[in-house]
């Protein structure tokens, strides 16, 4: 009898040890922030912080600290080539996100279109973004079974990057008033266009 019983509680045991484990799949993709002049990792603390609080996992994002504080795309664009490799490496992920604050939007440009961002970003987000000193089109970038796809988010209250500067064309743009360029990452109603151009809210109707 003791025997029987003890059988019994192996055999529950180990089929609890040999539950299968639920691995819960991601539901977003990694982040990587992107500084203009002057700006640095910590640039985007506020904008962490929104996405931790609306489900995005800490883990998953990152801000990338520019040796070149001024901008240089020939600099900026090699080092966020190997930024965004070593975030796909260490999460697993096929591709990032993007979100770029006024000169880190040409940057970001410049890695697409010069470099080998193409196939890597899923969405691109620009706050008050110098884009046209790289392109005046949202570039679809070269994985053909998946546009980039870009919100570009400026301000007419901006004194420091023009708004023509950073409509893209084929992208969606939103104009927003009353909001400095400085103060474009770190404001609650910018935070919800970054939330939707992150959930795939952008747009992108140029052609490769």
């Amino acid at each position: 009898m003791k025997k029987g019983k003890v059988l019994l509680i192996l055999i529950i045991f180990t089929a609890l040890i040999t539950q299968p484990t639920l691995v819960r799949a991601k539901t977003h993709n990694p982040v990587i922030m992107v500084h203009g002049l002057g700006g640095t990792a910590a640039s985007f603390n506020s904008i962490t912080n929104y996405l931790v609080n609306n489900g995005w996992d800490d883990a998953d994002l990152f801000a990338i600290d520019f040796i070149d504080k001024l901008g240089n795309n020939l600099n900026n664009g090699p080092q966020l080539s190997w930024f965004v490799k070593a975030v796909l490496s260490k999460t697993g992920a096929e591709k990032v996100d993007i979100i770029a604050h006024s000169m880190g939007g040409a940057n970001t440009l410049y890695y697409i279109k010069e470099l080998d961002g193409g196939d890597k970003i899923a969405n691109v987000i620009t706050l008050g973004g110098a884009n046209k000193l790289v392109s005046f089109y949202a570039l679809p970038g070269t994985d053909r079974n998946q546009k980039i796809l870009y919100t570009s988010i400026y301000s007419t209250s901006d004194r420091i990057v023009f708004n023509s500067l950073s409509r893209l064309i084929g992208a969606k743009n939103i104009e927003v008033q009353g909001i400095g360029h400085l103060a474009l990452i770190r404001n609650d109603i910018i935070n919800e266009y970054i939330k939707e151009g992150l959930e795939g809210g952008g747009k992108n109707i140029n052609s490769w």
